[in-house]
């Protein structure tokens, strides 16, 4: 697995949105603050083949914006979206529909767009996953094949909630 570091030195655009934050967070030891930033590959090492060092990349803090107390919580929002589809996760149930886990549900807080974001992030997930693993198999006939991408094809399709007929002519 590559190592991700961070340099020190952050870049001049983003000193300068953190200079009216260094005193209150030293002034407040446990104190966070949320931030919009951008990172910049600046350096990778690449092991020599067979040796047991990780790869490694380097990045710098490039640029950020920290959100007013007004914006925050718009920050937080966006923050709790991209982790949401991050982690998104479901099972199919007995009729191959897509079931989401407990946790992916909680973090939707209900919300339709969160609820239908993290539906299609975990069943492609998951078929991507099928799809892989049809692909390795060696002894499919071809037949066999087109079989599973039509199976694939339909569980795509029930996935987008598509339905319309298949299209014979492609």
């Amino acid at each position: 697995m590559t190592t991700l570091r961070f340099e020190p030195k952050v870049g001049t655009g983003a000193q300068e949105s953190l200079e009216s934050h260094v005193r209150p967070l030293y002034d407040h030891p446990a104190g966070r603050r949320l931030f919009i930033g951008e990172l910049v590959h600046t350096e990778r090492t690449q092991p020599a083949p067979g040796s047991d060092k990780e790869p490694l990349v380097k990045v710098r803090i490039v640029s950020l914006e920290i959100p007013n107390q007004e914006q925050e919580e718009h920050v937080r929002e966006a923050l709790r979206f991209l982790y949401l589809q991050r982690t998104a996760r479901g099972t199919l149930d007995d009729d191959g529909q897509l079931e989401l886990d407990e946790q992916t549900l909680r973090l939707t807080g209900g919300l339709l767009a969160y609820v239908e974001t993290a539906r299609l992030e975990a069943g492609v997930r998951h078929w991507a996953s099928y799809a892989r693993r049809v692909s390795q198999t060696t002894e499919l006939s071809a037949t066999e094949a087109r079989q599973e991408l039509k199976n694939l094809a339909d569980a795509l399709a029930a996935l987008h909630s598509d339905t319309r007929k298949p299209s014979t002519n492609h």
